[in-house]
């Protein structure tokens, strides 16, 4: 990775642009609220897929012999199908909640999984050995970040734009965030080795496949709209958006961008997509203007994030520099 001071101006120019695209996710899922909210999230991995399929097999043509019988192993498709499932339930949660809760509000519950993770830390701390105990700071950010989120609900029953603010729908954000801990859990485990695309691709499929007897089961809009009726003309330019804007420039500019700038910056700059993503509503979608409890709440709730991923990364490097200088000193 390159040092900070030498990064190129394109990447800082990348870095704000993904961070928009995936800001936009929220508004453009919204505006499609016709479709039922499982279909919808299965229409917009299926697309994605299709977009990451070419560049998935561009991949796997440079990648070396021993990567690709590993890709094939038991174990990697266990745990791709796992990610994969993870990103569905992900996605399913989220758009739920985009149609029971505002924007704003839904947009700061499902980005509060630095939260979840401290909180998992806490529990998993005491059983599991290989599982560091929170550091200090990193508890003190999340009891801000409660704070936050519990000054944000007093804006219960508030309207913004069309939506009205709801404990539910923002619980089912939560649970969005409390889901996506999976996939990023996976993701480290399997991008030590796998290339981007050849993780990225298989994990979209897979979740967007699972996404559709679920909608079949509890949504009676598949009936009408199709498994795959993103190919309407009507609703095939806001889902290429999402797959184009959201995903392919969203997720994977971020990932470009760590190979340049560190994590603590990529990480701390999603933390802001709350705003971008509510300002992108307002701007574009008429999504409305979030209650005052929401702007107090919600800026607490976003330092509390900042100060969680800023202390998690933090540790991340002092731990690497310790073993690289316990294993320069065993040479």
């Amino acid at each position: 990775m390159a040092h900070e001071g030498a990064v190129p101006a394109w990447v800082w120019g990348l870095l704000i642009a993904a961070v928009c695209g995936v800001s936009s996710a929220g508004a453009l899922f919204q505006h499609v609220e016709v479709i039922p909210p499982l279909l919808r999230a299965s229409w917009r991995l299926q697309l994605t897929s299709i977009v990451l399929a070419p560049l998935a097999l561009f991949q796997w043509s440079s990648t070396p012999d021993e990567v690709k019988s590993r890709f094939w192993t038991k174990e990697s498709w266990f745990l791709l199908f796992a990610s994969g499932l993870a990103l569905a339930a992900h996605f399913g949660a989220w758009v739920a909640s985009l149609d029971e809760t505002s924007l704003t509000h839904s947009l700061l519950f499902v980005t509060a999984h630095p939260l979840v993770i401290v909180v998992g830390m806490l529990v998993l701390a005491s059983f599991h050995p290989s599982v560091r105990t929170p550091h200090r700071t990193e508890i003190y950010g999340a009891l801000i970040c409660f704070l936050g989120a519990g000054i944000t609900l007093l804006d219960n029953g508030a309207s913004q734009g069309d939506q009205t603010v709801t404990v539910f729908g923002d619980s089912l954000a939560f649970l969005g965030a409390v889901f996506v801990v999976g996939y990023i859990v996976v993701g480290r485990i399997l991008r030590t080795w796998m290339p981007i695309f050849l993780y990225a691709f298989p994990v979209t499929l897979i979740g967007s496949i699972i996404l559709l007897p679920f909608s079949y089961a509890f949504e009676s809009g598949i009936a009408d709209f199709g498994a795959v009726g993103w190919v309407d003309s009507e609703y095939f330019i806001w889902f290429l958006l999402l797959a184009l804007i959201a995903g392919l420039l969203g997720h994977t500019g971020l990932n470009t961008c760590l190979r340049y700038i560190s994590p603590l910056v990529v990480s701390t700059a999603v933390t802001f997509e709350p705003v971008l993503g509510s300002l992108i509503g307002w701007l574009f979608f008429d999504t409305g203007i979030p209650g005052t409890w929401t702007w107090i709440g919600g800026f607490i709730l976003m330092a509390g994030l900042i100060l969680v991923v800023y202390t998690s990364e933090r540790v991340a490097l002092e731990k690497a520099n310790n073993q690289n200088a316990a294993a320069a000193a065993t040479e």
